[in-house]
């Protein structure tokens, strides 16, 4: 019988960590958690409500009312709210209240497979596999305009890596969990692996702990 096991999986945008999280999951029955989604339903709410992005008030407020069981990826999906979204994840409060709902989640009997940007470093410090999955950014910027294109919609390379790189540059500057590699992650570096050898990759690292585990 597979013992329980949190598998917390870290990187920025666009270097397969979502893919490869929802493949991880599905192999191994786990619940699934983007964290991602849970700061894009409070930018939604404040978009939604005509609220201002940097009212730490309504942020929180929104915060609060989030139910990650009800987190629609199509509809928070939408470039303006990932933008948004970047900027209510600097609010400290938000933060707080955001981590301990994904912490409530990572408790999930069966285990649980959780990504986002600050996983192995503060959400899930114990996460028995911890990931740390990149790509380089004129890579990620390249797979974002095919998944552009793939959905009928047009975009400039160079306006998706400039956006991609503030991003970056948003997410390792901020003072409150900045996007880094947990000291104990394994580095994953998807550019030049397609999503099947990233997760052969991640598979036979997890399969490891388990082995390891099961003989505790």
């Amino acid at each position: 019988m597979q013992k329980r096991i949190t598998i917390a999986i870290d990187g920025p945008a666009g270097a397969g960590k979502g893919t490869l999280a929802r493949r991880l999951a599905d192999y191994y029955h786990l619940a699934l958690l983007d964290t991602g989604l849970t700061y894009r339903a409070v930018a939604h709410m404040l978009i939604e409500k005509g609220w201002p992005l940097d009212d730490a008030t309504h942020a929180i407020e929104a915060a609060r009312l989030v139910e990650l069981g009800h987190l629609d990826r199509k509809v928070l999906s939408v470039h303006a709210v990932g933008e948004a979204a970047s900027k209510v994840a600097v609010i400290p409060e938000v933060r707080k209240i955001l981590v301990d709902k994904q912490r409530e989640f990572a408790r999930a009997p069966q285990g649980a497979v959780l990504d986002g940007r600050d996983i192995g470093t503060v959400v899930c410090p114990d996460a028995e596999v911890k990931l740390y999955v990149t790509a380089s950014a004129e890579v990620r910027a390249g797979r974002r305009l095919a998944e552009i294109e793939a959905n009928g919609g047009s975009a400039e390379f160079a306006t998706i890596l400039a956006d991609i790189e503030r991003r970056d540059e948003r997410d390792t500057g901020r003072a409150d969990s900045p996007l880094r590699p947990a000291a104990d992650a394994l580095l994953l570096d998807t550019s030049e692996m397609d999503i099947e050898a990233a997760f052969s990759a991640a598979r036979d690292i997890v399969d490891r702990v388990l082995a390891d585990e099961n003989k505790a």
